[in-house]
């Protein structure tokens, strides 16, 4: 009783002060952090409901993604209800966006689900989507050219032999 009652605040300690059994006092304790059976069910519905609608969105990175279903696997633990790693990885490939659906199917293809560790699978991902947003950058990183819809101005140009990146500097366009 004593490791109890040191180990909680003081509102806890007022629902538990009259206990002289540390079973009766651990029962209250845990029917209060807890809730009732039908309450524990209730919470595990929903939580249940939330695991089938998570969905990767597509600004969202996997470090946060896997923040939230480790968030929803670790309260499904204290719920009573553990969640394996194979239904986790399921979940996790099956609620990626289109741009990991190559990583998805090679998963898929090359590794027996059920062997696969969630944290194996998300440095596996992660690595993915370092490429992914590495070949992003570079795209951005092209030289696009404008092209003149003013014939006199190209005919100008040719007849002037001005090389491409002069008429381009004249006209106000930067490389």
């Amino acid at each position: 009783m004593n490791a109890l009652f040191n180990g909680v605040d003081k509102n806890m300690f007022r629902l538990i002060n009259t206990c002289t059994v540390a079973n009766d006092a651990w029962e209250i304790l845990r029917t209060t952090h807890e809730g009732t059976y039908k309450v524990r069910m209730s919470k595990f519905h929903l939580l249940t409901t939330k695991f089938e609608n998570l969905r990767m969105k597509d600004y969202e990175s996997i470090l946060d993604f896997h923040m939230n279903i480790l968030d929803i696997a670790n309260t499904s633990s204290s719920l009573g209800e553990k969640m394996l790693d194979e239904k986790l990885v399921r979940k996790i490939l099956r609620s990626l966006p289109k741009r990991f659906d190559m990583k998805v199917t090679t998963n898929e293809e090359a590794q027996d689900i059920k062997n696969i560790k969630v944290d194996e699978l998300i440095r596996s991902l992660q690595t993915f989507e370092l490429a992914i947003n590495d070949r992003c950058e570079k795209k951005k990183k092209n030289i696009y050219f404008i092209s003149n819809t003013d014939e006199e101005d190209v005919q100008c140009d040719m007849e002037t032999d001005e090389s491409i990146s002069d008429a381009i500097v004249r006209q106000g366009y930067v490389i």
